[in-house]
């Protein structure tokens, strides 16, 4: 049940409360916070409904010799070993921090494909068919995936799927059959009924790299380097391979992390594309993943908590990104003879005006006090932020500017959001929803929305793809709704819509 009402003042909290900690401290993530309902989709008044569904593969030999890429031993529900998994310890398995890290996070619900099952895509007799789930995870498959499971798999991306493939050394091959996961995966590129021409524009690399610490590219507004569980510097390689990219073959091919003296299409470590109206990201060895707790009688490795890499925050975000959370990063070169945006040329720069609320109310729209300087909520920088809600009572507080994006351009949004909460347990007392409205006030579409539910310590910036509403004029809007009892603070800071 909740807590006694609070009296309508701000509050100042200290320590985020239990739900602060969520994710991130099993991940091992600093700062950040769970992820928030998918664009468009408000989170029920009742309940933080799970609404990313992910499904990880056991069907090939994923825990064969030392291997156990495995969330949990409950298969195919990981709750049916524990329902409220607080370490990775409470599910058995080398990836249950991986696993326990969404599931704290609310807003995922998580399954296995056991083993001896076979992938299908639009099956209804088969409760763990890919149309049932928005993102599949295949970790260092050691059988080669059948004419018909590639079909699935593939078909399951074009039709807007989220495909996380993780592949090992040449050389891996645990079960003994000829085939690791190089062999696997390019198999699944290059013959799988659907796309046999490099459909993702990468390949695996056939090399076994003893150690290596790779490096993130600088990019500030990719979503997977800079996502909801927080920023991705570096990630380790512990006898792994790498990539290489074929641009020509897919446009949107993009390296995020390279092997040491690697750039450009050559050495990629760690890369994410699309193919139809689905996303795929690859890695370049099962270590990083690897938590080094599971099955009795494994040899493991924790690169998860490897202070060499950010390990947990780059296969999390990965997570939420390939699950629609964010937006795609479009290629750093367009396609030859194309552009991005609208078609046109554009002149890049930053749209909003007093964007990280320096001058207090200038240039926005809002609700009395809520762009203040107050060292209850301290801003992400300088002295003013937008602070919405908090009080404890019923409270609806928004913020808003009217900004007019160039025909011919990209727009990306980006905000920097901290939640605080002294709510308890996953349900959605309160909400923030981030929205953008037409001229005359409706609604166009809402990127997020999020809840007392995500409330973490520290702040995370949020980013999402503007690009559609090229030659308009349009409002963007935070509207802040508290509900009558405990408090929820919505604190946003330095703003941006910036254009290429």
């Amino acid at each position: 049940m909740p807590g006694p009402r609070m009296s309508r003042s701000r509050i100042a909290l200290g320590a985020t409360a239990a739900l602060g900690v969520i994710a991130l401290a099993a991940a091992g993530v600093a700062t950040g916070s769970a992820q928030a309902a998918p664009a468009g989709a408000a989170v029920p008044a009742a309940a933080a409904a799970a609404t990313h569904r992910v499904l990880f593969d056991n069907t090939k030999a994923e825990t064969a010799g030392n291997a156990d890429w495995i969330i949990s031993t409950s298969q195919p529900d990981p709750l049916g070993q524990d329902s409220t998994p607080n370490a990775e310890t409470d599910w058995t398995g080398a990836l249950s921090s991986w696993g326990v890290a969404l599931q704290k996070a609310g807003g995922y619900s998580l399954n296995t494909l056991p083993s001896g099952r076979t992938i299908t895509y639009g099956n209804s007799s088969n409760a763990q068919d890919l149309s049932n789930f928005d993102t599949f995870v295949l970790t260092e498959p050691n059988v080669k995936l059948s004419a018909a499971e590639k079909t699935a798999v593939m078909t399951f991306v074009k039709n807007g799927g989220g495909l996380f493939l993780i592949s090992d050394h040449n050389n891996s091959d645990r079960n003994n059959d000829g085939c690791d996961s190089p062999c696997v995966i390019n198999d699944l590129l290059t013959s799988n009924g659907v796309d046999n021409t490099d459909p993702f524009g990468f390949s695996v690399d056939l090399l076994d790299i003893s150690t290596d610490n790779p490096r993130a590219i600088s990019s500030s507004s990719d979503p997977v380097l800079h996502g909801p569980f927080g920023t991705v510097t570096g990630s380790i390689l512990r006898d792994g391979t790498t990539f290489t990219l074929k641009p020509a073959d897919n446009p949107n091919v993009k390296g995020l992390l390279y092997h040491t003296g690697s750039s450009g299409n050559s050495g990629a470590f760690f890369v994410t594309s699309t193919f139809g109206s689905g996303r795929v990201a690859i890695w370049g060895d099962s270590s990083p993943a690897d938590d080094g707790t599971g099955q009795s009688g494994n040899t493991l490795y924790d690169g998860w908590n490897d202070p060499a890499g950010t390990d947990a925050a780059l296969a999390l975000n990965a997570t939420a990104w390939l699950s629609g959370s964010g937006s795609t990063t479009p290629p750093t070169t367009p396609p030859t003879g194309g552009t991005t945006g609208g078609g046109g040329s554009c002149t890049g720069g930053q749209l909003l005006a007093n964007p990280g609320f320096e001058s207090g109310a200038s240039s926005w729209s809002a609700s009395s006090g809520v762009i203040n300087n107050s060292s209850g909520e301290p801003a992400h920088a300088g002295s003013y932020k937008a602070w919405l809600d908090g009080y404890g009572t019923a409270t609806t507080d928004t913020v808003s500017q009217s900004v007019t994006i160039p025909s011919g351009c990209s727009a990306r949004l980006s905000f920097w959001l901290h939640i605080d909460t002294a709510e308890t347990g996953s349900t959605a007392y309160d909400t923030l929803k981030v929205q953008v409205l037409n001229s005359s006030g409706t609604v166009l579409s809402t990127p997020a929305t999020y809840s007392n539910a995500n409330a973490a310590s520290g702040w995370t910036q949020r980013t999402f793809d503007l690009s559609a509403y090229a030659g308009q004029t349009i409002t963007l809007k935070f509207t802040g709704t508290e509900g009558s009892k405990l408090q929820t603070s919505f604190v946003i800071d330095d703003v941006a819509i910036t254009i290429s």
